[in-house]
């Protein structure tokens, strides 16, 4: 998880993604995107945390992590 500071997320956000997202999409046939709307403290708004993992043999491997207030862009069709 490099580079987080620079992107200015939260450590205990991408594990809270990890460990309960609010949406889980399949993407390629390895991979998954973990989601969950969260308040950044710092852009003091609510955002839309992604995390992209792969699976390996015996573990998530981690392709990127970003956040985006894009809402209706990623969650079209998954909120009621």
């Amino acid at each position: 998880m490099r580079n987080l500071a620079d992107r200015e997320i939260d450590r205990l956000e991408v594990e809270r993604t990890l460990a309960n997202p609010e949406f889980v999409v399949p993407d390629d046939p390895a991979r998954q995107i973990f989601m969950r709307r969260y308040f950044d403290g710092v852009l003091q708004q609510e955002m839309l945390l992604r995390v992209i993992v792969e699976d390996a043999a015996d573990e998530m491997v981690i392709v990127t992590i970003y956040k985006t207030s894009q809402f209706e862009r990623y969650l079209r069709g998954s909120i009621p």
